[in-house]
């Protein structure tokens, strides 16, 4: 059947199959971890709604609304190696989707450890490849704060403005963004110079010849340079159609650090993919680690399932009292080795809907409309 389950479940298979190409281990974990763990780390949560019970020996206890805690609690701090991990694991939130308590499939990746460009551009590529499992048409947005930084730094931003600043650049609300900064001291010069930059989306090529423009300084090239040579390198991976450089997909800078990214399909007005370098969680949670990783909201992607297919199945096979076992078989693999999904069936009922019918009469296979 063409259900909501079936579908993400036909994704979520594709994933797998995808991250376990690339080497990645998959990670399990217990339903459960205690309730601090949330707690401390609320502003690194996707939903503020945290399921809780008192476990027998009265520790607070939680259905775990996320994976990346989980992960970076359990797994070993190897600051000198590689920890490459993928999951696919059901957590228990309000949904974007519904906006309500929901046991949702999520599915993502990891790299810990040493984390050097290569990583950064290995996760990035399977980000583009995930969305591409999902819609030949998809967007990941890229961003680093690393750049964002130096722009501020540039602008002589003071940190106590910058919460508001990244704010605003977030929701691409330039012309709050162009009053806040002349009113906290920034030349208009600057002043539209990060305008400019909270701007942007664009292919990589374009973005980095304006960015470029807009970081000058021999001071702030470092990060621009390493930036540029990830997305140039990601574009000629994937496709430049698919990668835009968008600084308004900041995320949290508390805990995200270096390059930020969002994934879009069309259909689905919120981003169904998102990650990026967290070393600032790795740190508040006494680890000298680096880390990397996204997740897949497999949630929002219900809202593409009544727009999948048309039809619940691909291709049926209907047989008569007449028709043999051996008859029947012998033609649904006829039709199967032609790379066919086929279901074989007595009578097709009239709320299921097929692509293509095909009906047995006296051993010959018919296909009707």
């Amino acid at each position: 059947m063409n259900d909501s389950f079936d579908y993400l479940e036909t994704i979520l298979y594709s994933l797998r199959a995808l991250y376990d190409t690339y080497g990645y281990t998959r990670y399990k974990m217990s339903k459960f971890e205690e309730y601090d763990l949330y707690a401390r780390n609320k502003d690194f949560l996707i939903s503020d709604g945290v399921i809780t019970f008192t476990d027998t020996n009265g520790k607070l206890m939680a259905l775990k609304p996320d994976v990346t805690l989980s992960i970076v609690k359990n797994s070993p701090d190897l600051p000198d190696s590689q920890q490459k991990l993928y999951y696919n694991e059901n957590v228990y939130r309000v949904s974007k989707g519904t906006r309500a308590f929901k046991e949702i499939m999520q599915v993502g990746l990891e790299c810990l450890g040493r984390i050097d460009s290569y990583c950064v551009f290995e996760v990035l590529l399977l980000a583009a490849k995930s969305l591409l499992q999902i819609s030949n048409s998809p967007v990941l947005e890229l961003s680093d704060l690393s750049v964002l930084s130096d722009a501020l730094d540039d602008a002589a931003v003071d940190p106590a403005d910058r919460p508001e600043i990244l704010r605003l650049i977030g929701e691409k609300n330039l012309h709050e963004l162009f009053e806040k900064l002349t009113a906290i001291g920034v030349s208009a010069e600057k002043a539209g110079a990060l305008c400019e930059l909270a701007a942007l989306h664009e292919t990589p090529a374009k973005a980095i010849e304006k960015l470029s423009a807009v970081l000058n300084a021999p001071g702030y090239q470092k990060n621009l340079t390493a930036f540029s040579s990830i997305v140039t390198a990601l574009s000629g991976a994937i496709g430049e159609e698919i990668v835009r450089v968008d600084f308004s997909a900041i995320g949290d800078p508390h805990y995200y650090n270096g390059i930020v990214f969002k994934g879009y399909v069309p259909g689905v007005p919120q981003s169904v993919l998102s990650g990026g370098r967290y070393d600032a969680l790795l740190r508040s949670m006494n680890r000298t680690s680096g880390a990397i990783g996204f997740a897949v909201y497999l949630d929002l992607l219900e809202l593409l399932e009544n727009d999948a297919s048309p039809f619940d199945l691909p291709a049926v096979l209907l047989y008569g009292e007449a028709d043999s076992p051996k008859a029947i078989h012998a033609a649904a693999e006829a039709i199967r080795a032609r790379g066919e999904s086929l279901c074989v069936l007595k009578e097709l009922p009239a709320s299921m809907r097929a692509g293509k019918i095909y009906r047995l009469n006296h051993g010959k296979t018919e296909e009707t409309l």
